[in-house]
């Protein structure tokens, strides 16, 4: 089957002396093997530069992740860069996780931005992507970005954009700042010629800077004083987790801590795991095995850019086990406001913040506590907005998403699993300074406040194909909204891309409040919530399922868990997602 002519001549640009012979000759062994789905992919369009910047599997072709995609994103954002802060010095900060090309990467953009008379503050190795965000408030930076591509598999790679708030950019500045980018036609537009007085070298100095800070976030210090020999297992997952994490346990006081030795070294390839993700219970084996081998009291793992925390606790059994995203930030957000609470540190102008398909137990928590909650849409770039808005009005405490991510502290604007750790490892400490594990603590949370219990689907669709197939999921259910749901009626619609709630009991409809969004939910007469999201950074769409069940005492939560998951799983097979 031949080519689309748009995809040929796409192909045809590619081989002209504006690229360098290795990617032509990349693109011509396809052509003579005849990868004709293999090129379509490759080239069928040019790699998006979305709200959060570009993410895709690395390669030669338009859309692909190479130096020619992330030069074109680049120079578009220097561009506007220079239309933001006119007369005035411009700059940037840039770091990179441990994937392949991730240190080449930085370079390249360091090159452009430096090319087109911007100051560049360039890390010296590898670095987490929260230090990333503390830098650019750090330094007075108007932008910066990371290379990274969070927890994905290996084969990609991907470029986060920042403001001058260290956080992601939201509108206005997303959406110029890809109007900028897809200005630029040619590649010959790109400066790829450095001007290396414009690139400065850091790394310790702002490590040391960022280590004073998360100090402070400590509550019970003299707890970890006496609980300094909490056994930790720490995994990075051969990613940037290894620069910082260990330093900062140390730096809160903890003596023993052990590293996953087969883990510790950053590696693009992540040889040790199929996937480098803390979500998963393969890429934390190591970190359990060892825990178990050595009668550690904690496992916490980072992912790539150590952005994302993975935790793992010993339940009364004696098994290990992993806490999901939503039990983490529940959690850190019950440990963060009853020991502020109970040292005085609470204000009346305290604040949490969770995402909308996070679980409901972290209002519960701050309704009992006196403190206000907001939600926000899912991304933490959103999280970091409403931060931004309220600064200097109301004192943000911590916030959370179930996709592992939590800040505690307002001096990174991103998900933190550096500062994350160290936080978890105090929260352990003062539940063993009383005679309790973590999961006690857990349990005993869910006691008090009732069951929640989630669960997640990921569909994957790849290709051109894929991307129509989640389009017309999405349709079909806002078309054809489901009455019941395994035999429950639907009483509720929230559409967040038209942006209204619809209550079906009275016909009522009223605003989300939020800006639109391509997510749909369902919440059923008993209070269970149902979410569709296609995913913003992979070719997925996700189905979240969360529920409430009673749950009286503690004897009760393993019954009560298996009938939670029970109704999850009704939900599931009622919908025909599996």
């Amino acid at each position: 089957m031949p080519l689309a002519p748009e995809i040929q001549t796409t192909i045809n640009s590619w081989l002209t002396a504006d690229y360098d012979a290795q990617t032509q000759l990349a693109i011509r062994e396809l052509v003579a093997q005849g990868h004709e789905e293999a090129l379509t992919d490759a080239f069928y369009r040019t790699l998006e530069f979305g709200t959060g910047g570009l993410r895709g599997v690395m390669g030669p072709g338009s859309n692909r992740m190479n130096r020619y995609t992330l030069g074109m994103a680049t120079q578009g954002l220097c561009n506007y860069l220079k239309q933001s802060f006119p007369d005035q010095e411009i700059k940037v900060a840039i770091a990179h996780d441990s994937r392949n090309n991730s240190a080449e990467f930085a370079q390249i953009a360091a090159g452009i931005f430096s090319g087109n008379g911007i100051t560049v503050y360039l890390f010296d190795a590898l670095r987490p992507t929260p230090e990333l965000s503390f830098a650019i408030r750090e330094l007075g930076c108007q932008s910066g970005c990371v290379i990274t591509a969070s927890h994905n598999p290996k084969e990609y790679n991907g470029y986060k954009v920042y403001w001058n708030d260290g956080a992601q950019v939201v509108a206005p500045h997303d959406k110029n700042i890809i109007i900028e980018v897809n200005r630029i036609t040619s590649i010959s537009e790109v400066k790829f010629n450095a001007d290396d007085s414009k690139i400065i070298s850091v790394g310790a100095n702002v490590d040391a800077r960022y280590f004073a800070r998360a100090k402070q976030l400590s509550i019970d210090p003299a707890a970890v004083q006496r609980q300094h020999d909490l056994h930790i297992v720490f995994t990075p997952i051969h990613g940037s987790g290894i620069t910082l994490v260990p330093g900062l346990l140390r730096e809160f006081g903890f003596t023993n801590v052990h590293v996953v030795e087969a883990q510790a070294v950053p590696d693009g390839n992540f040889p040790t795991v199929q996937s480098p993700n803390p979500e998963e219970q393969s890429a934390m084996q190591l970190a359990l095995d060892q825990a178990q081998a050595t009668s550690a009291d904690l496992v916490l793992a980072t992912d790539p850019d150590a952005d994302r925390v993975g935790v793992g606790v010993r339940n009364d059994n004696g098994d290990w086990v992993l806490l999901n995203g939503n039990q983490t930030a529940a959690l850190l957000t019950y440990y963060l406001l009853s020991a502020r609470h109970r040292t005085g540190q609470a204000t009346d102008k305290d604040y949490i913040v969770y995402t909308i398909v996070t679980s409901e137990i972290l209002g519960d928590i701050a309704r009992q506590h006196a403190v206000k909650s907001y939600q926000t849409l899912t991304g933490f770039k959103y999280i970091a907005g409403l931060i931004r808005d309220l600064e200097g009005q109301e004192t943000y405490v911590g916030g959370g998403e179930e996709s592992y991510g939590f800040l505690i502290g307002d001096f990174v604007r991103d998900k933190d699993a550096v500062s994350a750790c160290a936080l978890i490892a105090e929260m352990a400490a003062v539940a063993k300074d009383q005679g309790r594990t973590l999961y006690q603590e857990m349990v005993q949370m869910y006691a008090h406040y009732g069951l929640y219990v989630e669960d997640l689907i990921s569909l994957t669709k790849k290709g051109q194909r894929g991307a129509e197939e989640i389009e017309e999921m999405m349709a079909g259910l806002r078309a054809n909204p489901p009455a019941t749901i395994a035999g429950l009626r639907v009483v509720e619609i929230r559409d967040y891309k038209t942006g209204q709630i619809h209550d079906l009991r009275t016909g009522v409809v009223t605003e989300t409040g939020l800006e639109s969004s391509n997510v749909l939910q369902f919440i059923t007469e008993d209070g269970s919530k149902i979410s569709a999201r296609p995913s913003g950074t992979e070719p997925k769409i996700k189905f979240y399922f969360s529920v409430k069940q009673p749950l009286k005492s503690v004897v009760d939560f393993d019954l009560a868990t298996r009938l939670a998951q029970e109704r999850i799983q009704a939900i599931i097979a009622d919908m025909q997602l599996r």
